[in-house]
């Protein structure tokens, strides 16, 4: 089937935007990214069309909202774009970008056992448990397996989860399991939450502090003005910005500003 998107839409810097840790490119640019368990190859066949693997009630169910088609991202590039000199910079270099609306149980787990690693080791930890624990599927490419439920992921020991390279971080992901198993996070019930008490419920937890729970907020449940601040968002503040955050700036849009400006310092500033 094929689409249009009439937005801002680049796969390459969605896949490469450090949001995603399950997203592969095949041969032909052709882009497998994974929901649940639900999968979607998709690929760019010209200007503003699209070749996708799902029927259009798949598309519009799960695919549509994950890449969060419904906001007009030329429509925020516009907006934003020339209220800082060096965020229109960043924006520039990364207009394409959007935020996915990824499922919040993994969104949890990714971002506690991401602590003071690199996108390749993240990767690396979250394709080993999904393939220990989570259930196989196929697809006309591939055999791969889904991210594991937390009934799935229940299975393991703390001794076990160090065994996909999780190191300390084990701990923290084996409370978050049983809280999540026993009810005391309820991952439904925190969409309902203004963006502020989203916050402080998530840190409640252990291992999440500020980055990893500004992270889950802005990319599991879409709350577009939090700010993850790591290693590279506080070099761009006290390098680029002059010590001065400039995200206040952006208000609602500050966690979309953020990836534009995550994506520069991480790809443009690094090759120089």
């Amino acid at each position: 089937m094929q689409i249009e998107i009439q937005d801002d839409f680049d796969l390459k810097k969605i896949s490469i935007s450090g949001q995603c840790f399950r997203v592969k490119c095949f041969e032909g640019e052709r882009y497998r990214f994974i929901s649940g368990d639900k999968v979607i190859y998709i690929q760019q066949v010209k200007p503003q069309t699209f070749s996708v693997s799902a029927t259009m009630e798949e598309w519009e169910e799960i695919w549509r909202p994950y890449f969060d088609l419904d906001r007009c991202y030329c429509d925020i590039f516009n907006k934003e774009c020339k209220k800082h000199p060096f965020v229109h910079k960043a924006m520039l270099y990364g207009q394409g970008l959007r935020i996915l609306r990824q499922e919040p149980w993994e969104m949890l787990i990714t971002f506690i056992l991401s602590q003071r690693k690199n996108i390749p080791a993240i990767s690396k930890s979250v394709e080993m448990l999904s393939s220990r624990y989570g259930h196989r599927i196929e697809t006309e490419y591939e055999t791969l397996y889904s991210f594991p439920s937390p009934q799935e992921l229940s299975r393991a020991s703390v001794e076990e989860l160090k065994e996909c390279s999780l190191g300390y971080r084990a701990q923290y992901v084996f409370d978050a399991i049983w809280q999540v198993l026993t009810g005391k996070l309820d991952l439904d019930v925190l969409f309902t939450y203004e963006d502020e008490r989203l916050l402080e419920e998530l840190q409640k937890m252990h291992g999440i502090g500020k980055k990893v729970a500004n992270c889950i907020a802005l990319f599991a449940y879409g709350r577009m003005a939090c700010v993850p601040i790591d290693v590279w968002i506080s070099r761009a503040i006290e390098e680029d910005c002059k010590g001065e955050s400039p995200f206040p700036l952006f208000k609602e849009n500050a966690g979309i500003i953020q990836q534009y400006v995550f994506y520069y310092e991480r790809h443009h500033l690094s090759k120089n």
